[in-house]
């Protein structure tokens, strides 16, 4: 319930948070974005973009317009332009970025949980996990327009761009390396305990006796690594010059393009709300899951139930 609530609050949270931000700059936000001594009519554009009447009102404004489905048109980055073509055209960019550096991560999950990992292997993947984000990013972009020159931004250029940041996205910052030992050991530390090694005696996988119990746990720390990549595309995005969320995010920050930043700020925060969704969810089908399951001794079910019940 929780991370339900959490779920729903932090997309209707974080614009009020900008908001709050924006008012906090020192200076007037019409006279930031339009300076009246190098524009004329600050305080009619104040009004049209409703900066006229307080964080407050801006607030409640943008949010009853957002949930119609319109955030208003873009100050600066592309001036006039409705700021939900915009969205339309970062978000899915943005998706497929996390969904393909989604792909090493999930590898070394399960080559965690198989516990087949050399111990040799390891620390390699933990020294190459050292390197920054931004660091293999420059090395990518340089890649990409070391082959391809003035195509880079073609479509064979877009493609290789997004290849590029989502092995950043995958390999760099310990995202590789952290989930394969985090993994690793919390599967370890499963197979030791009693129920496991009874149900091992009995002829039972250990792999499928321990899946339910750790689900909770694993989706947590997937959940985690998938935010981490959610915040690294920002870095990926603006080094490799991909038009996704965090790319529009940072030149409406640069900008001062209020309208665009609350918007993609508030994507990243539908974003991190459907992980934590999907995280509730998960709970909660393997505490039925685990509830529901027959067992063949009362006090073997009893000893399962004593391990599982804080963390379900």
């Amino acid at each position: 319930m929780v991370r339900l609530f959490a779920a729903l609050a932090l997309p209707v949270a974080v614009p009020g948070i900008i908001a709050s931000l924006i008012w906090a700059l020192p200076g007037d936000p019409a006279e930031i974005i339009c300076p009246p001594e190098l524009c004329s009519g600050t305080a009619e554009l104040a009004a049209r973009w409703n900066l006229d009447g307080g964080p407050w009102q801006f607030y409640f404004g943008w949010i009853t317009s957002a949930l119609q489905g319109q955030f208003g048109n873009s100050w600066r980055v592309l001036q006039g332009e409705p700021v939900r073509n915009l969205l339309n055209e970062a978000v899915p960019t943005t998706a497929v970025l996390l969904l393909a550096g989604m792909v090493p991560v999930l590898m070394a999950a399960v080559a965690g949980a198989s516990g087949r990992v050399p111990k040799v292997v390891a620390p390699a993947f933990g020294v190459f996990g050292l390197v920054p984000a931004v660091v293999l990013a420059l090395l990518g972009a340089a890649a990409v327009e070391l082959k391809l020159g003035a195509d880079s931004f073609d479509a064979e250029g877009t493609r290789m761009r997004i290849v590029a940041g989502a092995l950043v996205l995958g390999l760099a910052d310990g995202a590789f390396s952290d989930t394969m030992a985090g993994v690793a050991a919390l599967f370890s530390s499963e197979r030791k305990q009693r129920y496991v090694q009874i149900a091992m005696l009995r002829g039972e996988g250990a792999f499928t006796n321990m899946l339910p119990n750790l689900t909770p746990a694993l989706v947590g720390q997937m959940r985690a690594r998938t935010l981490q990549l959610v915040s690294g595309t920002v870095v990926v995005e603006v080094v490799l010059r991909v038009n996704g969320i965090g790319d529009l995010l940072w030149n409406g920050t640069l900008l001062q393009d209020f309208g665009v930043v609350i918007a993609a700020a508030t994507a990243y925060a539908v974003f991190s709300a459907i992980l934590l969704g999907m995280q509730a969810a998960a709970e909660v089908a393997v505490a039925l899951w685990v509830r529901r399951a027959p067992t063949a001794a009362p006090h073997e079910r009893s000893a399962v139930v004593a391990h599982t019940g804080g963390a379900l």
